[in-house]
């Protein structure tokens, strides 16, 4: 007897749909990104963890492998039709988010979908926001006041993220898009 696919004909339209919702949003955040480091910069990492609803709202609706990674892909090409000259930025942030969010639900081996594992994603996500954050936009000249903010927003903003996400997929359950 063959085992069924993983990602069915169904799997992939559901994580195109997200991915087609997550990506306009992203492409959005994209846009505002150049505004937001100007004038607020220790504002960039909520505005970079928006990026990581892509597979949270899926892994909370499909609840299978590789959802989040695909999910992020889709999501990273449309939001590339935002800013075509971010494409490769785009795509990397969904290739390393969805490989986080993926990498956690397998050490779960796909078995464990409680919130806690959903905000550990997360949280590895932040610290690496607020790391590499720091050091795009220079935060070590600005004010003691400003970075610690920053660190603490660039920490909790794809949490926070999260929270919105897994309240999305929930919805969406419940509304009948995760039906076999």
């Amino acid at each position: 007897m063959a085992s069924s696919p993983v990602l069915t004909t169904r799997v992939l339209l559901v994580c195109a749909a997200i991915g087609v919702a997550t990506g306009i949003l992203g492409g959005i955040a994209g846009l505002i990104t150049p505004v937001v480091i100007a004038a607020a910069p220790y504002l960039y990492g909520l505005v970079l963890g928006s990026h990581v609803l892509p597979g949270i709202i899926a892994q909370e609706v499909l609840r299978r492998p590789f959802v989040a990674l695909v999910t992020h892909v889709f999501a990273a090409l449309i939001s590339s039709a935002f800013n075509p000259a971010w494409t490769l930025r785009f795509i990397g942030t969904a290739l390393l988010f969805g490989a986080i969010q993926e990498g956690i639900a397998a050490l779960t081996r796909y078995r464990s979908w409680g919130p806690w594992r959903f905000f550990i994603s997360a949280g590895v996500i932040g610290v690496i926001v607020a790391v590499v954050v720091f050091f795009a936009v220079d935060l070590g000249t600005f004010a003691p006041w400003l970075q610690i903010s920053y660190l603490v927003i660039a920490v909790l903003g794809p949490i926070a993220w999260t929270a919105a996400g897994l309240a999305i997929g929930a919805s969406l359950s419940r509304a009948g898009v995760a039906r076999r």
